[in-house]
């Protein structure tokens, strides 16, 4: 099962549990098995919201946790903490409660699952953002490889510098929906569909193509020796494609 699969799953479970923890929260005799439902819950929910959406996860944790700074306790900043402390409403003159604390939990736990069902939409482009990140610290990583790969073997560092290139254009070629017949594709191969589909303009083509021929010159003993300055100008070709070509 993938992440997104994973996480779908999840998030299908937290929403599910709504009718539970309402059933819980109308009468007060419930509130520990509340407390204990709840705080479950919550732990697992917080992760989600942290991950998925982090701008409301101060909004998400508002409807859970007492504001310290609140002088007095009103229907407007009862939150769900005071609930399961046992903290009940304030009283009138008439000594009956000012607000409904279980219909108030209730709907403290309805605002926090609105959010919950609002993350499915944010999965795909948060894991591709993840996937995007990492992506870009191993190219980088690589190359630098690469470069200190130079001292001691130009054919190896243009080899190495050659594989990230082909990575790249594989990813965008993905990204893109463009599908590439060969099983294992080169340079080349990627190379001439992307320009074809209009991902980059002709400029950008024969520079990818210079870096592919200098990539083979490396790959293949037969060939001529690369020269320093040509895996160097691999190396950085590289490096510039990958940081702008999308």
């Amino acid at each position: 099962m993938s992440t997104s699969e994973d996480i779908k799953k999840e998030l299908k479970a937290l929403l599910e549990e709504q009718t539970d923890l309402n059933e819980l929260a109308k009468k007060n005799d419930d509130i520990i098995k509340f407390g204990t439902t709840y705080q479950c819950w919550y732990s697992r929910a917080y992760k989600l919201v942290e991950s998925l959406a982090p701008e409301r996860l101060t909004e998400f944790s508002s409807y859970y946790l007492i504001d310290p700074k609140r002088k007095i306790t009103d229907a407007g900043n009862y939150v769900i903490q005071d609930y399961i402390k046992g903290i009940g409403a304030r009283t009138d003159r008439f000594n009956q409660p000012l607000w409904d604390t279980n219909n108030l939990t209730m709907i403290r736990v309805a605002n926090q699952m609105q959010i919950i069902a609002s993350l499915s939409s944010r999965i795909d482009s948060v894991l591709q953002d993840v996937k995007g990140h990492l992506s870009a610290e191993l190219q980088d990583s690589e190359l630098n490889a690469a470069v200190q790969l130079k001292k001691i073997s130009k054919r190896a560092a243009g080899a190495l510098a050659g594989v990230v290139l082909e990575r790249h254009l594989q990813r965008i070629a993905e990204n893109h929906k463009i599908v590439i017949r060969k099983k294992s594709p080169t340079i080349s191969d990627l190379n001439d569909p992307l320009k074809q589909e209009g991902v980059y303009d002709v400029p950008t083509w024969r520079k990818i193509q210079l870096l592919a021929d200098i990539r083979n010159l490396c790959s293949h003993q037969k060939e001529s020796e690369p020269t320093d300055e040509q895996v160097g100008e691999l190396i950085s070709g590289v490096n510039s494609v990958i940081k702008s070509v999308f």
